[in-house]
């Protein structure tokens, strides 16, 4: 058994176009049923204001599989640590044994979420898309970005954030990258004029309105991944022509299909899996006036998808 840390993980893996086919293969394994993937184990520790989550998967035919511990600690910030941390635990699925490690520290979880951003992207959004609306601007608002670039000729970011501020470091800092980039002060300014559209906030309250949507816009939404969290309005949709999530299950508990289900009444329109629309090659951006939603609440394939990536990676 080896132990890896954040510093060699993060020499050798990184959001690159490797590590998004292998992410992508997860998606279209799930997709083909190859995947045994149980529930999320989440558990929340209000007195202390953190909360911890254990995903895991196996692909059928695959040697190994990942079990991934996700820790959060929302008060970090005052004490000088990061919010985030975790692990991962690579097995081999036939004798059960430890090979790996991979004391990331939520490295490689960062590195999927981005990753599975621009895979729907790839399959959802028109591909002359160049402006991106975005709302939020941590890491996963710098991160989406920078995945989206590897499926998208993304030159050109509206920006807004509950705080000014942020929005203002989160645009020089893309600046820096080459993009040009406007903050704005609004939610629907930001999205006035978007192509894509990428939601990273953990907003308790939606964000994101139907009149908010230009025309054959694309949504990625990826804040919501617990049942107290939730960026879009219903109203969002419901007006899609395509809703898509990373699995069912988990946004009706997680992500933004819990508005239907804790109302107890099924949605009012089609939902797709990812997966599914990967491994059938279906083509859900019928005209360009079309509008595509995805909900990525994070699954456990992506995490083995990853792990596994980063091993080879790191063993080669």
């Amino acid at each position: 058994m080896k132990l890896y840390r954040r510093d060699e993980i993060e020499a050798v893996v990184g959001i690159d176009d490797e590590a998004l086919h292998q992410v992508e293969a997860g998606f279209a394994a799930l997709g083909r049923g190859e995947v045994v993937q149980p529930p999320i184990l989440s558990m929340a520790m209000e007195e202390f204001n953190s909360e911890v989550d254990v995903k895991t998967a196996h692909i059928k035919g695959w040697q190994r599989y990942a079990i991934k511990v996700s820790s959060g600690a929302f008060d970090n910030p005052k004490r000088g640590l990061p919010s985030l941390s975790g692990l991962m635990m690579l097995f081999s699925a036939e004798t059960g044994q430890v090979e790996a490690v991979l004391f990331d520290e939520g490295y490689l979880t960062m590195v999927r979420t981005a990753l599975a951003g621009a895979i729907a992207a790839k399959h959802l959004s028109r591909e002359d898309s160049r402006r991106v609306g975005v709302i939020g601007a941590g890491e996963q608002a710098r991160r989406q970005v920078e995945a989206l670039r590897l499926v998208r000729n993304v030159d050109t970011l509206d920006v807004w954030a509950r705080r000014r501020e942020a929005a203002e470091e989160y645009a020089e800092y893309m600046r820096s990258q080459g993009l040009t980039v406007t903050v704005r002060d609004s939610v629907h300014a930001a999205c006035a004029q978007a192509d894509i559209i990428v939601t990273t906030t953990p907003s308790r309250e939606p964000l994101l309105f139907a009149s908010d949507l230009p025309e054959s816009v694309h949504v990625t939404a990826m804040g919501s991944d617990s049942p107290d969290k939730r960026e879009l309005d219903e109203s969002v949709l419901t007006r899609a022509d395509a809703f898509v999530c990373d699995s069912r299950a988990q946004s009706e508990h997680n992500g933004e299909l819990k508005v239907c289900a804790n109302a107890g009444r099924e949605p009012p329109f089609q939902v797709y899996e990812l997966g599914r629309v990967i491994e059938r090659g279906e083509r859900l951006r019928n005209s360009e006036a079309t509008i595509t939603v995805c909900d990525l609440t994070g699954t456990g394939v992506q995490d083995t998808a990853i792990a596994n990536f980063a091993l080879t990676r790191l063993a080669g």
